[in-house]
């Protein structure tokens, strides 16, 4: 389990990080979401204990960051957004250099290297020095060194940047799998729609303050509904019995009622008389639409 707790951290005179609290418990996925510069990346370098906060602390399984690091950091895996490696090493050599710090003999490294390469789509490339290897290849080797020790806590800060889809696949799968085993996973990612389908909650951080904190459910109830319609005709008419039910949007023989809060049977039985209606179905606002409407931006003038 991963405790944030009361973290505020300054560099020089700008606060980066206040008051910071929130966790992340064993076997859940939790997502970290907030605007650029808005605090992720120094939130996930003071967890895993590559600097120290001004005030707070983070515990990891009970074992404070700031007074009990070796402990703290025994237990945890960090994957940052930019890996750096020493590049001018081939990657199972590498791999097998840093398994040696945890315990195991260089027959058992490298067969482990062999077969963790290979899970995470780099057979073929355990000889290829690691200046060689794209972006996309650097993130996905660190991945895989990542699951060396076997931890119960993951930091997972960009990962899916510069990852194909074959890459994105496996780190989906391997979230799941390390959910299942029980592990706490904390991940960050500008690409909202795998956030929405792999988190369990999301931690919603503005100008280094968190400003939610929900669960998936709790965001879909969160989350404007509309009622889509595809019909025959569109008319004044039709459109006249739409905004009973909230605001019309056409698009060709399409229509969006936005802020829909009734049942759609109601709106089949006042239509189907009048109007074919060749699809009716319900949409929600994505994730990326709710964190804007949470903090209060408009999402035309700033990215994630």
């Amino acid at each position: 389990m991963l405790e944030i707790q009361h973290v505020t951290k300054t560099f020089g005179r700008f606060k980066v990080l206040e008051d910071e609290t929130f966790s992340v418990p064993d076997g859940e996925i939790t997502g970290f979401v907030g605007l650029n510069g808005a605090g992720k990346t120094t939130t996930m370098r003071i967890a895993s204990g590559v600097i120290f906060p001004n005030s707070g602390d983070v515990l990891v399984d009970g074992y404070s960051i700031v007074k009990d690091k070796k402990k703290a950091s025994e237990r945890l895996a960090w994957v940052p957004e930019l890996p750096i490696f020493e590049l001018d090493v081939k990657a199972i050599d590498y791999f097998v250099y840093i398994a040696g710090y945890y315990g195991y003999s260089t027959s058992e490294a490298r067969k482990m290297g062999m077969e963790m390469l290979e899970k995470v789509g780099l057979k073929g490339f355990e000889k290829r020095k690691l200046e060689n290897y794209s972006q996309g290849m650097k993130r996905r080797f660190a991945l895989a060194v990542c699951l060396i020790s076997n931890p119960k806590n993951y930091l997972f800060d960009e990962v899916l940047n510069g990852l194909d889809a074959q890459g994105i696949m496996y780190f989906r799968n391997l979230a799941a799998s390390l959910k299942k085993e029980g592990k706490a996973i904390l991940f960050s990612s500008h690409i909202l729609s795998e956030v929405e389908s792999l988190a369990d909650r999301v931690v919603f951080i503005h100008k280094g303050k968190i400003v939610k904190i929900m669960t998936i459910d709790e965001i879909r109830k969160f989350a404007t509904p509309s009622l889509v319609l595809r019909v025959d005709k569109v008319d004044n008419k039709l459109l006249d019995k739409l905004s009973k039910f909230g605001e019309p949007l056409v698009n060709g023989n399409q229509v969006m009622v936005r802020d829909f809060k009734d049942d759609p049977s109601k709106v089949n039985s006042i239509l189907s008389s009048e109007y074919k209606i060749y699809e009716m179905k319900m949409e929600y606002s994505s994730l990326e639409e709710v964190f804007f409407k949470i903090i209060g931006v408009n999402n035309e003038t700033v990215h994630i």
